[in-house]
């Protein structure tokens, strides 16, 4: 670019000084000049030169200055425009301040009502604009600039100007007028006609930004983007930043709706909609809601799992609305047959309802009644009685998931509206035994996990196109090398082909994708694979606390900690007593190199279950990274104790013995993992850090084959995890069994 740069003062060392380089981006680069004739600081925008080969000059200037007289507080104007010496470029006045792209990489998240500002302010432009005849086509944070807490759109017209030029030759060139993250699906489908409704898509994108700390739609690559924007639903804002107002995200979705006229007709609509009383002041927590479970009133306690299961379907029903909140399961489940005041839970959830309910089954026959209280008082706004045959029960759940929404004057899009009225089965002996699957799986024991497949399986013979029982099936048989020892090649082929099977009947349902996402990443590391699967998981179920924590350990084991950190506070906002997604924040920690923080989160998380062996394990762990070895010892020497020797606890007690000194314990646990590990499967990675921990790389390389060989789930934790324990060593030995498994 410095030929650029002479090109240009050259060429305008008569009317600017050119004195350094403000910014790049696709089309052009930005310098700061001083105005000679006027005495002032200007901008100066320049075409890059294999661009401005390809447009029309004068064409191009003619369309550029069709927006010198859009005069408006809150756009900013063009001063001057030219050719000089075959360079295209145009002047502005330069701002003091700072985009808004340079707020958001340092803020991450904006103030609720600062965002709403910048996005009211930007709207009037765009509406004046709009009222002109004149489409930007490009709005982004980058061309909404900040001066003295105002907000101005720049670059107005510049996208249409570039189009009009260049025509056909654009398409030829392969240009793309437009940024992935931000652009309408309109425009990624090339359609020749735009208009302000394209523009509303963007602002709306935008706002997203601002209020979720990232675009409604990312990917790996340019094409993944603008796929997303054409094919699938928007992440619900409210499930991502849970203070922002229903009547809010309710807006932004419409503004982000697929179809021109489905979305506002003008800026100005959408600005109403974003700036009502209710979008002001009215908190998500008061569209929020927790189902507590329903209460088994039958004669058999055996039908426990049936109260449960209802309670589960009306969740994952509810979670479905876009404008709120739903407590997940496992911290809804932390009150079952507690008594516990309305308001208590309310306080503990973050939830300003309850539903509450129970059932009585005698042979085919239900009675199920409801109430939905109001945390704030204990007032209850609605109740209901159903007498109703089993195969009804669907319809109960509707009914019921339907009355919520009416009540709490929720606004329903189409979308949500189908996925609603959607049912599982219609056959309820296969509902039962998917119900049942579920009941054990939650239990979260070795004996639960295998019941759990049996149930799935059994549903699976009885109807094989059953799609959810093929999903609880692929999560079992994926996490049994995580839970039972299993050897990861016995178990998660067959859990790969039951996703293929499930995303064939049914490819709406984002488990599915989570639990493909995980096998992508631990047992095919194969990162992009796994980074769709997880992105499409978050985009159908953006209320889902586990596919969010899911997600967060695919971030981390991608180096995007700081996205990984933030997506593991959303899923504990959705289920915030659950004990794992605690310990899971913790970890997140752990893995960013954060070891304070990492620290006190898992003593937290000790204190909600002072028995729970892996809590220990990594709060040893966090201990070992920061140097603290007797207090590891001490930490893992609990953790030992709780789970009975564990290998994962072994291999990292162990290791903080070697490194303490105490060579005959470590020795000791050594030999006593080697001999499990020829009776049973024991993850091959244990070994190898074992080993590798004490130098001896020539036995750490032959536990590291066998990693490799065995499919080790572990073993994307050897290239991405913090401190020397797991950490490949600089060797072209597991280089080139790195390179087998294309681990990067």
């Amino acid at each position: 670019m410095t030929d650029l740069l002479d090109r240009l003062k050259t060429a305008l060392t008569d009317r600017y000084v050119i004195e350094r380089e403000l910014g790049r981006g696709g089309m052009a680069v930005v310098y700061l000049a001083n105005d000679v004739k006027h005495g002032r600081h200007v901008a100066v925008k320049v075409l890059l030169p294999e661009l401005a080969a390809t447009l029309g000059g004068d064409r191009f200037l003619q369309e550029v200055r069709v927006t010198a007289n859009l005069q408006h507080p809150h756009i900013l104007a063009l001063y001057d425009s030219g050719e000089a010496d075959g360079l295209l470029y145009y002047v502005m006045p330069y701002v003091e301040g700072e985009s808004l792209r340079d707020r958001l990489k340092r803020e991450k998240q904006l103030p609720v009502q600062d965002a709403l500002r910048i996005a009211e302010q930007a709207a009037s432009a765009l509406d004046f604009a709009h009222r002109h005849d004149v489409i930007h086509r490009d709005i982004k944070p980058e061309n909404i600039l900040l001066h003295e807490g105002e907000a101005m759109v720049a670059d107005f017209g510049i996208a249409l100007a570039v189009t009009a030029a260049g025509g056909e030759r654009l398409t030829e060139t392969g240009l793309s007028i437009g940024t992935p993250e931000y652009m309408s699906p309109e425009q990624v489908a090339g359609e020749r006609t735009i208009d302000a409704r394209s523009d509303i898509y963007s602002l709306a994108c935008v706002l997203y930004e601002m209020l979720a700390g990232q675009p409604p739609f990312t990917g790996a690559t340019a094409q993944a983007v603008l796929a997303r924007h054409v094919t699938d639903p928007v992440p619900p804002i409210g499930t991502v930043r849970p203070g922002v107002s229903a009547a809010v995200a309710a807006a932004v979705t419409k503004a982000l709706e697929k179809a021109p006229a489905d979305r506002f007709r003008s800026v100005s609509e959408f600005v109403d909609a974003l700036t009502s009383p209710a979008s002001s002041d009215e908190a998500t927590t008061h569209q929020s809601v927790a189902v507590l479970p329903f209460a088994n009133l039958s004669a058999d306690p055996e039908q426990e799992f049936f109260c449960d299961g209802m309670t589960d379907e009306i969740i994952t029903a509810l979670t479905r609305v876009t404008a709120l909140k739903v407590i997940a399961r496992t911290s809804a489940f932390a009150f079952k047959g507690k008594h516990e005041d309305v308001r208590e839970i309310g306080r503990k959830l973050g939830v300003a309802h309850l539903l509450e309910g129970s059932v009585r089954k005698a042979g085919s026959r239900l009675r199920v009644t409801a109430q939905l209280v109001r945390t704030a008082d204990g007032d209850h706004l609605w109740s209901q009685r159903y007498d109703c045959q089993m195969e009804d029960v669907f319809a109960v759940q509707d009914e019921i998931a339907a009355a919520i929404v009416n009540e709490l004057k929720l606004k329903l899009f189409e979308g949500e509206r189908q996925a609603l009225a959607k049912r599982p089965t219609d056959d309820p002996e296969l509902y039962n035994l998917y119900l049942l699957g579920r009941y054990h799986w939650y239990r979260f024991t070795e004996e639960g996990l295998t019941r759990s497949e049996e149930y799935f399986e059994r549903a699976l013979e009885r109807d094989p196109r059953f799609a959810l029982a093929y999903v609880g099936a692929a999560e079992v048989l994926h996490f049994k090398p995580w839970f039972l020892d299993a050897r990861p090649r016995e178990t998660i082929p067959k859990a790969k082909t039951y996703v293929r099977k499930a995303l064939e009947l049914d490819p709406m349902q984002g488990e599915t994708y989570a639990v493909s996402g995980r096998i992508s990443l631990f047992y095919d590391w194969n990162r992009e694979a796994a980074d769709g699967a997880f992105q499409r998981a978050v985009s159908l179920s953006p209320g889902s606390a586990m596919v969010r924590g899911h997600y967060a350990d695919f971030l981390s084991l991608t180096d995007r900690h700081e996205e990984a950190v933030n997506e593991v506070h959303r899923a504990r906002s959705l289920d915030p007593l659950n004990l794992f997604i605690n310990v899971e924040v913790g970890e997140r920690f752990l893995h960013a190199a954060r070891y304070d923080e990492a620290v006190v989160e898992l003593q937290q998380a000790i204190t909600m279950d002072p028995n729970h062996y892996y809590t220990y394990t990594l709060l040893g762990w966090a201990y070992m990274l920061t140097g603290r070895l007797e207090e590891a010892a001490g930490t893992l020497e609990q953790a030992a104790k709780l789970s009975h020797n564990a290998p994962i606890v072994t291999f990292v007690l162990g290791n903080v013995y070697w490194n303490m000194g105490r060579r005959h314990q470590a020795d000791m646990l050594l030999a006593e993992l080697e001999g499990r590990a020829e009776r049973k499967y024991i993850a091959p990675c244990y070994l190898f850090s074992m080993y590798k921990t004490r130098g001896d790389l020539d036995r750490a390389l032959a536990w590291f084959e066998r990693a490799v060989h065995e499919r080790d789930v572990m073993l994307p934790f050897c290239v991405n995890w913090p401190g020397d324990s797991l950490s490949v060593p600089d060797d072209p030995r597991f280089a080139a069994a790195l390179r087998r498994v294309r681990i990067t």
